[in-house]
């Protein structure tokens, strides 16, 4: 009977632990999806929003370093991009890396 008693805790105290645990859990759902999974779903929105916005002229870079302009955008989810005068490609709108053609738009401050 000693045994049971130790291994099960004090019989007297209440069940109050149960309630601190799930509190915890709770707080760290929370901080969890306001840390990890929030900002992940607004720049999933943004890279959407971007690649959406694409329009003939634009200058982009593909997740794979290539610079380019677009030439088409193509309603089968394509784009047909200028590599250089004359050159052409086809890519999938997904390819492109929203900010590393954010970086090459981004208006150049001359140095004081």
């Amino acid at each position: 009977m000693l045994h049971s008693i130790l291994l099960m805790g004090n019989p007297q105290q209440g069940g109050g632990g149960g309630t601190v645990q799930l509190l915890m859990m709770g707080a760290i759902i929370v901080v969890f999806w306001f840390f990890m999974i929030r900002p992940q779903a607004k720049k999933a929105k943004e890279q959407k929003k971007f690649i959406d916005n694409l329009q003939k002229g634009d200058k982009i870079v593909t997740i794979a370093g290539i610079h380019a302009t677009v030439n088409k955008v193509n309603e089968d989810g394509t784009l047909q991009i200028e590599v250089n005068p004359g050159s052409y490609l086809k890519i999938e709108k997904s390819a492109i890396s929203q900010d590393w053609s954010a970086a090459i738009n981004k208006p150049v401050v001359p140095a004081k």
